[in-house]
């Protein structure tokens, strides 16, 4: 049996979104710039996205800028906002735990002399408001906290970073990357001055993101070019990502309230059974308000790597941290970051569960789990 679950990284493109992707690789070809019928009939459909995304989310239409990813609506939101600020010695606020879209973007803003802040946070992996407020000053620019944390699924309190913003006369800007289409999200309420969204993480296309812009919010495109966007960020639409986007959003929210249960009923009876039968076993982050489809486990005794390398031999497919430092050798920032040890660290495997796995895969998993621990526990004591 072959098992995914490793939804953070990527989720498989749901076959209706598909559907809708198609005509656009084919029958509907033309620029949505060009002022003739091939290019009209295509900018008809992206005026429709744009619509559909913005009443989804509960913004207006002209808050959306469509990206190639949320790495550069991310990119966009830091380096944007402080190339727009009118402060001599800029300040941007972030915490210890950020996906390396903003927390690589952070460093590079402070290696051309931007002074950041990065925030702690506790053991269960979550921002104190209470530090946001006490790290801004008078040159603070921008504080940007993700709302869902991409390793834990810890839910952080963007709201009451976002109303302590407005008081200091700060923008917030919330990476909602792994929020969006997996819990209730509504940028209005939220009261963010600017959000990222990635498609692929809610079974959508790869390749298409947006930012939002809450109107009123001054940045500095990234990329400079043609009036597409509105100046604000140039290049030729990505028509089939921005339709596909759309299709998957408005699948996912409408479909939300049932996927949160049954993915959150298949993740507790997962950690339930792994926490009885694998001995010194525990949830990162478990104490957590968390997103229902995500559990980080820490196996004592047994390498990430190895584990992750088994499993996979056995058909199921995990992550030992963020996909977006595969490759690293170092023990992951978030979970370093929450206190945990280096070896606690490099022990731990993220599960991330989506809306198309089903009861019979997750028994497989509970099955495979505690034998491959075992017999890499065995190994490790004979070494």
């Amino acid at each position: 049996m072959k098992v995914y679950l490793d939804n953070n990284a990527t989720t498989p493109l749901d076959k209706r979104v598909l559907d809708a992707v198609l005509p656009f690789c084919g029958e509907y070809y033309g620029n949505p710039s060009s002022m003739h019928a091939f290019g009209r009939d295509v900018r008809a459909h992206i005026d429709d996205a744009w619509e559909k995304i913005a009443g989804l989310l509960g913004i207006r239409e002209n808050e959306i800028i469509f990206t190639a990813s949320g790495s550069e609506a991310d990119n966009t939101a830091l380096k944007g906002a402080v190339a727009a600020s009118d402060k001599k010695h800029p300040h941007i606020i972030t915490d210890a735990i950020e996906h390396p879209a903003i927390f690589n973007t952070a460093r590079a803003l402070e290696k051309n002399g931007v002074r950041v802040t990065f925030l702690p946070v506790g053991r269960e992996g979550v921002v104190d408001p209470d530090d946001a407020r006490k790290a801004i000053d008078g040159n603070t620019v921008l504080v940007s906290i993700m709302h869902v944390n991409n390793e834990t699924g810890a839910i952080q309190p963007v709201e009451e970073i976002a109303e302590i913003c407005a008081e200091k006369g700060v923008l917030f800007h919330a990476d909602a990357v792994q929020s969006v289409g997996r819990i209730p999200v509504d940028f209005g309420e939220m009261g963010a001055d600017m959000a990222s969204v990635a498609g692929h993480k809610f079974n959508g296309p790869k390749g298409v993101g947006f930012l939002y812009v809450r109107t009123g919010t001054r940045i500095r495109p990234l990329i400079d070019g043609g009036e597409q966007e509105g100046g604000r960020r140039a290049g030729t639409h990505n028509s089939p990502g921005i339709i596909g986007l759309a299709r998957a959003l408005e699948l996912s929210i409408e479909e939300l309230p049932a996927t949160m249960e049954r993915v959150a009923r298949l993740r507790d009876k997962f950690e339930s059974a792994i926490l009885s039968n694998v001995p010194d076993s525990s949830v990162n982050g478990g104490g957590a308000r968390r997103v229902p489809n995500t559990s980080n486990i820490a196996f004592k005794g047994v390498e990430a790597e190895a584990l992750l390398i088994k499993l996979d031999m056995e058909g199921i497919a995990v992550s030992a941290g963020s996909a977006c430092s595969t490759g690293s050798a170092s023990s992951s920032h978030v979970l370093l970051a929450m206190g945990l040890t280096d070896r606690q660290a490099s022990s731990s495997i993220r599960f991330s569960f989506g809306k198309f796995n089903t009861e019979a895969e997750i028994d497989y998993v509970i099955d495979v789990v505690p034998r491959a621990v075992k017999q890499l526990r065995a190994i490790a004591a004979r070494a």
